[in-house]
Formats: structure tokens, C-alpha cells, sequence
């Protein structure tokens, strides 16, 4: 297993040794097929994802899995060693094995990839519910994507034009061409102002970035329009604190209260999909099993950059923080 020793840079990442975990009651066990590694296992590594600013190092990292069960506890049912299963684990799949809730699992389809299975959990997820479960985004809106070379913005733009909508994908400017590939309008952001590229303004505007809050989003939005703000890269890049981000956060919140209340006033929604799941963990299931189809059927295909194994993965954190990946890094230890 790939473990942290301490919050901070990835030299503080190393591979250990682990006695094989054994499925309690209700537990499946699994061997690892794929574990994407994710901009967020870098904000995690640097203690500054509120989810998990609890956990004291030495921990596990690995933030979703695809894996075989090789194990059952007591009391499972509906499901068989050999399955292939799917879930959003958060922490601890970058391990070799480890033991899942049988209550939590999606079935992955029989001849789907696992490397773009697990590319699917988090990003493309994440890009459905914004989408689906937060914007309710009608066909013909126009819709502004920020970071649309990432992994959730390539997968807003790929689902977003599945459901009709006009395109526009902020991103640096060698990303231009797969913005268009993706079938968006590109903005280069080091040379381009969004605020002025639609006269009138967005109908929906989605920012994992939180560039100053999100303030230039909001300007960019028409009367009425909407934002979904569900990250904030830009205070990790900038060397936040934990607490300046959560304070940030309750600034946003604060700011949706007040525009609401406002003449044709612009709308503010924070997404984050651990909430969502823990208040619907029915949609999580429902909208992974529909976005594993769409993989099965080649409608749909998540960009892999490379596949690594273990003695790769500190290497592959340098490469997600650093940027400018146009593909997901995942674990494939086989």
C-alpha cells in the first residue's frame, strides 16, 4: 500500500508493507484493479480538504477503487467472489487489498476497463450530479466550464453537450484544441477576460477553481443565472490554511443567502459529493451504474494518461499538482 507519512509535499509518500485486511460482517475484500489518483488526494496530502482534516497521518491514501472480490463477510449477499465492484472510498484504496461495505458497492460491467472505471468514480460523477442534481440544466443554455481540460471539466463538457447545452471551457491556452475536440468554445484565462466574452452573461457557470471567491464567476452570470461552486484549486495553489478555505466557503454561503434576496438575483450552489451521497446515497449508486453503461456502450470514454504501479505513485502527485494533464494517473498494480 502507497501511505502518508505526514501532511505536506509527496516525499512524504512511501510504499509499506500491510498484513492482509479480512472482511468483517457486512465487508467484502477485494484486490485492487485501478485507483485513480486525484487532484484531490494532492489537497488531502496537504491537509486542506475539510473532509478529512481529522486524520492524522500515517494514513492510507486512494480516494476511489476497482477491485475483484476475493472475500466475503458474514451476512453478504447478492454478491460472488469474482464480482468486479466499484466505490468512493476517499481514503485507503492505494492498497494492494482492502475491505469495502457490500452496501456501498456499484457493479462494474463485465468487459469495462478498470483503469476508466475508476477515471468514472469521482470526476464524472461529480461532472453528472453538477449537471443533473445541482444545475437541472435545461438543452440550449449557455454554460461556462472552468478548468474544462481537467478531469471533471473534460467530463462536464462531454455530458454537458450530451444534453444540449452551448459550451464555453476555460483553460491554459495549449489546451485549446481538446476544449473544441470536447465540443466547447475555449477561453484562454491567461490572456482572456470570461467576464466579457457573452454579452448578457452565462445561464450557469461551474467553478471548481474559487478564483477570489468566486466573485468574477458571479459577474459573469446573467440576472437570474446560476453558479455551482463545488472547488476551490486556487487556494491551494495559493498556500491557503485549512481555515482561510472553510472561511471562504461560509463567505459563499453567506453571499447565496444575500443574492437570493435580490431582484432578478444570481444563485449561488455548493456542491460537494460526500455530502450528496450522505443525503442521497441512491443517487450515487443510480448515477454511477448510468455512467458505467454509457462506458460499456463506448457512448463515453474518460482520458488515460498513464497507468502506474506503486513504486510510480509519488511521482504521479508531483504530476497532478503540477498541472496540465489532458488524462487521468491510475494505480493499476497488475
Amino acid at each position: 500500500m502507497f501511505k502518508s507519512k505526514g501532511f505536506g509535499g509527496p516525499d512524504g509518500l512511501e510504499v509499506v508493507e500491510a498484513p492482509l485486511p479480512t472482511a468483517g460482517p457486512g465487508e467484502v475484500r477485494v484486490r485492487l484493479l485501478a485507483s485513480s489518483l486525484e487532484y484531490t488526494d494532492v489537497v488531502i496530502r496537504r491537509h486542506l480538504y475539510p473532509q478529512t482534516m481529522r486524520r492524522r497521518p500515517p494514513f492510507v491514501l486512494g480516494y476511489d477503487v476497482v477491485g475483484e472480490i476475493d472475500q466475503l463477510g458474514d451476512g453478504v449477499s447478492g454478491f460472488e467472489v469474482g464480482d468486479r465492484v466499484a466505490d468512493m472510498t476517499v481514503l485507503g484504496s492505494n492498497a494492494a487489498y482492502r475491505t469495502l461495505r457490500a452496501d456501498d458497492l456499484v457493479r462494474v460491467p463485465t468487459g469495462v476497463d478498470a483503469a476508466e472505471a475508476a477515471a468514472m468514480i469521482l470526476s464524472w460523477t461529480t461532472a453528472y450530479q453538477l449537471l443533473h442534481r445541482s444545475g437541472h440544466v435545461q438543452q440550449g443554455q449557455r454554460v461556462l466550464v472552468h478548468g474544462a481540460a481537467g478531469a471533471v471539466g473534460q467530463a462536464l463538457l462531454v455530458l454537458g453537450r450530451m444534453a444540449g447545452l452551448e459550451l464555453w471551457g476555460t483553460a491554459r491556452g495549449e489546451h485549446a484544441a481538446l476544449i473544441r475536440e470536447l465540443g466547447a468554445t475555449p477561453i484562454n484565462y491567461q490572456r482572456e477576460d470570461f467576464t466579457r466574452v457573452l454579452a448578457g452573461g452565462f445561464d450557469v457557470i461551474f467553478d471548481g477553481i474559487g478564483e477570489d471567491s468566486y466573485s468574477r464567476s458571479l459577474i459573469a452570470l446573467k440576472p437570474g443565472g446560476l453558479l455551482c461552486a463545488y472547488g476551490y484549486t486556487a487556494h491551494v495553489q495559493g498556500e491557503r490554511r485549512v481555515f482561510d478555505i472553510l472561511t471562504m466557503i461560509a463567505r459563499v454561503y453567506l453571499w447565496r443567502s444575500l443574492l437570493s434576496w435580490l431582484p432578478g438575483g444570481k444563485h449561488v450552489r455548493m456542491y460537494s459529493i460526500n455530502a450528496m451521497r450522505a443525503s442521497h446515497p441512491d443517487w450515487f449508486r443510480e448515477d454511477l451504474e448510468g455512467l458505467f453503461g454509457l462506458l460499456a456502450t463506448h457512448t463515453v470514454r474518460p482520458r488515460i494518461a498513464e497507468r502506474i504501479s506503486f513504486d510510480k505513485v509519488a511521482d504521479a502527485h508531483r504530476r497532478v499538482e503540477a498541472g496540465g494533464l489532458e488524462g487521468k494517473i491510475v494505480l493499476c498494480p497488475a
